[in-house]
């Protein structure tokens, strides 16, 4: 029986699950099911929460795990009192830091997704827009303002890595796929050699790439191991003549992916 886990906040709950989710991906041989239920902000909305752990636990015969950042203590008290095991990211932290500090904590509900001015938001929402406008080498005109340029094979990563670095850290990041047509003299192309100092190439393991375009075009020559085989060698054997900095996606999450990226080219958070 899967064991239930809630992740509890009165904002999106992104917080918590970050969290949550790196706790419980130490406990590899557990099994569990994980709900997400965000904005909690009032003490009716906490009772319905706390009905949803009762049932679950019904269900299962099995304690719940709540990870939650909720900031209002009444709000916090009711999740406590809900039965589950309950691991508060605010409590845990708060009172040490309160005392460590000697002042006390606003209980401001949202702070740590709120925007101080709106230049973060700006920076977020124009790196998102040149994230999907320079996706995958549909246009290159404009690689001169990008902070980064991601390139690899089909399907190696490049899109959900570009746009979680778009979102998360405001980086202005493009991407340009090598194609089967590249392959038989697979060289920079002159718009990319010109800003060769912003690429980082993304690789993968030729049987995982296999898995992924066979979801997408089973049966084809552009999901068969062979041609997948083919096209990382080529690539793999470009970054090292033309000496790219390269990653393996295979099994490294994007958020990983990024940190790693963002660390190796000395990238930082834009507009924060």
């Amino acid at each position: 029986m899967k064991r239930k886990v809630f992740f509890i906040s009165d904002r999106t709950g992104i917080t918590a699950e970050m969290f949550g989710q790196s706790l419980l991906s130490q406990f590899e041989e557990a099994d569990f099911e994980e709900l997400t239920i965000p904005f909690i902000d009032s003490v009716k909305k906490a009772e319905s929460a706390c009905r949803v752990i009762a049932e679950a636990e019904a269900e299962t015969g099995l304690r719940p795990i709540v990870f939650d950042t909720i900031v209002t203590p009444e709000i916090r008290q009711i999740i406590q009192s809900s039965g589950a095991m309950v691991l508060d990211f605010f409590h845990t932290f708060i009172g040490p830091l309160e005392t460590e500090l000697g002042l006390s904590s606003g209980f401001r509900v949202g702070k740590t997704h709120s925007l101080t001015d709106g230049k973060a938001y700006d920076s977020r929402i124009d790196s998102v827009n040149f994230a999907l406008n320079n996706d995958d080498g549909i246009s290159t005109r404009h690689y001169n303002n990008a902070d980064v340029i991601l390139v690899g094979v089909s399907r190696c990563g490049k899109t959900p890595t570009s746009l979680y670095m778009a979102m998360q850290f405001g980086v202005k990041a493009a991407n340009y796929p090598f194609t089967e047509d590249d392959m038989e003299n697979l060289r920079l192309p002159a718009d990319l050699k010109k800003h060769k100092q912003k690429i980082f190439g993304l690789t993968i393991n030729p049987n995982r790439l296999h898995d992924i375009r066979t979801e997408r075009k089973a049966n084809s020559r552009y999901a068969s191991l062979k041609q997948c085989q083919y096209e990382v060698r080529e690539v793999e054997a470009l970054y090292r003549r033309e000496k790219i900095t390269h990653l393996n996606t295979t099994s490294r999450s994007v958020e990983e992916l990024a940190t790693k990226i963002m660390a190796s080219t000395g990238i930082k958070r834009q507009g924060f």
